[in-house]
């Protein structure tokens, strides 16, 4: 199975607005390893950009006015992702910046949706920890995943460090070298017998005079029940070995 974990970085909050992106980061994975592959584009959004969001990933109109236009990069962009799962965290967001650059281009138009299926890591988080903070900085301190390196929003780093969580979500990274019939999991499995091999676990049993104790509990809780005692046999009255 072929994923990606995608992240954008743009100017503004709305599309509607006439918001643009910035920056596309890409991760890929290949039955749930990273393969090394990335995506990572920045762009000229040939508009200003909102002093909020600026703030937030650091990027200016002046470094981006020398970068190419989402036009100019979108065929290796589709090239990448096409029929591949999307996880995106907050996937309304980038979506819709997303299918709004596609909207911009010249026909035959298309959605990205046409082009890949999605799963919202946002939404699967809430179901996981309903009720608690489900942000990706949140996440990464649920998880124990290093982001002291992210000051800023990026959007490579952010998808890098999505991936990391999707993997501890979902199962952590046991999942990706056990697979099935390789060395790890053969060494796994003999690890596993070895360390079963060697535990002992002792039985204890009770004294004839423990015994005849636990009795005579039994005969008070049967006294002041009217004979009903759950821990005797109903038939023959009698305590299970």
């Amino acid at each position: 199975m072929r994923q990606i974990i995608l992240d954008t970085e743009t100017t503004g909050l709305e599309p509607a607005q006439g918001h643009r992106i910035i920056e596309i980061g890409c991760v890929e994975l290949v039955n749930r390893r990273p393969t090394g592959r990335t995506f990572q584009r920045y762009l000229n959004p040939e508009r200003a950009i909102d002093p909020g969001a600026e703030a937030v990933h650091g990027l200016s109109a002046a470094f981006l006015k020398d970068h190419p236009t989402f036009a100019l990069v979108v065929d290796e962009f589709i090239e990448f992702i096409a029929g591949a799962e999307l996880l995106i965290h907050n996937a309304p967001f980038d979506t819709a910046f997303l299918d709004h650059e596609f909207g911009r281009l010249p026909p035959p138009q298309r959605l990205l949706t046409d082009l890949c299926s999605i799963q919202d890591t946002l939404v699967l988080a809430r179901q996981m920890h309903p009720g608690q903070r489900n942000s990706l900085d949140a996440l990464c301190k649920r998880y124990g995943i290093d982001s002291q390196q992210r000051d800023l929003h990026g959007a490579l780093l952010d998808a890098r460090l999505l991936a990391d969580v999707y993997l501890a979500m979902t199962g952590g990274q046991g999942a990706l070298t056990l697979t099935a019939g390789g060395d790890d999991a053969r060494l796994h499995k003999s690890n596993a017998r070895k360390r079963t091999a060697t535990v002992s676990i002792p039985v204890i049993r009770a004294t004839a005079a423990e015994l005849a104790a636990h009795e005579h509990v039994l005969d008070l809780i049967a006294g002041v029940s009217k004979g009903v005692c759950l821990f005797r046999d109903p038939v023959d009255g009698t305590s299970p070995p």
